[in-house]
């Protein structure tokens, strides 16, 4: 292997390295409120979000909880709705000033699809679930 082969892979990051494995593409991040686009975007801490670490912050599956979605050096701040249905949960990511929810579909570790649909189920109280999840990874994107 000639070194010319061998630069351009040495500048793959883990992120690169794990959408290579699986053959998805991430289009964003969900990261608890107050990380900055530019830091969310980053080489680096797409690289330390891909291996399970946080470079973004995580948040709690709770409903109102401040969760903003991180695309394209983009920060749109939204709000979780957690409903419950029996004994499911369902977390929904709503944009500020807009109607539209978008449910988290779980797409592996770390990872979710950003789908809309209605909501369904009532809103859960006493902040349950409160599972802390780390940032998500969003492999299907809204256009906001």
């Amino acid at each position: 292997m000639k070194l010319r082969t061998i630069a351009p892979l040495a500048l793959w990051t883990v992120a690169q390295l794990s959408i290579a494995a699986t053959g998805d593409a991430f289009c964003g991040v969900l990261s608890g409120a107050g990380v900055s686009a530019e830091a969310a975007e980053s080489a680096e801490s797409r690289a330390t979000a891909a291996s399970g670490t946080q470079a973004a912050k995580g948040f709690a599956l709770r409903d109102g909880e401040p969760v903003d979605f991180i695309a394209g050096g983009k920060t749109v701040r939204g709000t979780l709705h957690v409903t419950m249905d029996g004994g499911v949960y369902r977390a929904y990511w709503q944009a500020q000033g807009r109607p539209e929810r978008y449910v988290l579909a779980n797409a592996g570790t770390d990872a979710v699809r950003l789908i809309a649909m209605p909501t369904q189920g009532t809103p859960a109280t006493d902040g349950m679930p409160g599972t802390t999840l780390n940032p998500q990874q969003v492999l299907s994107c809204p256009s906001l």
